[in-house]
């Protein structure tokens, strides 16, 4: 019977996100490894300009990390978006993701932001966004290499692997 029937369980997570103090490349990797410890899924990571709606449709599920610039989701995450959302409307409706965001104060308008697409997409959100606040306010802070904590990457690692595990097992 196993010959009869060649089933690809594998499900792919698309990773898509822009850094440009290494905050949010921190965090998304640190959800790329909790992910890859469910077996049965395939993590892609790719930086925003790289992304492609075929990039999407081939996915299964996604998380979406981002800077906060000027109250904002930086600007290559919202080429990303105005590239990718009308190849892929109406056809990755369902599918579960998550947002990962690097904050200097807030971090709550780009998770907005990314939600609205998410909803137009009909994405379903299986975690409010996680906000990493950094409390840079001063130029030389903001524009300075940034360290996410352990527990901050702990909890990014916590939610990918909970989204792994959700598409692992059909629930997502």
């Amino acid at each position: 019977m196993d010959d009869m029937v060649n089933l690809n369980l594998t499900k792919t997570l698309l990773i898509v996100y822009h850094s440009m103090t290494g905050g949010t490349r921190q965090m998304v990797e640190a959800a790329a490894r909790g992910a890859a410890s469910e077996p049965t899924v395939r993590v892609h990571l790719l930086p925003a300009p790289a992304a492609q709606a075929a990039d999407l449709l081939e996915a299964d599920g996604y998380i979406f990390g981002t800077p906060e610039n000027l109250a904002a989701m930086a600007g290559f995450m919202k080429d990303f978006f105005d590239r990718t959302y009308y190849p892929a409307l109406d056809r990755i409706s369902g599918r579960a993701y998550a947002t990962l965001i690097c904050a200097g104060s807030d971090g709550h308008n780009a998770a907005r932001q990314v939600e609205r697409i998410a909803t137009g997409w009909r994405l379903k959100p299986i975690a409010d966004p996680l906000i990493v606040c950094t409390h840079a306010q001063i130029p030389e802070a903001i524009l300075a290499p940034k360290i996410i904590g352990s527990d901050d990457l702990k909890r990014c690692e916590e939610l990918g692997a909970a989204l792994a595990a959700g598409m692992s097992i059909g629930m997502f």
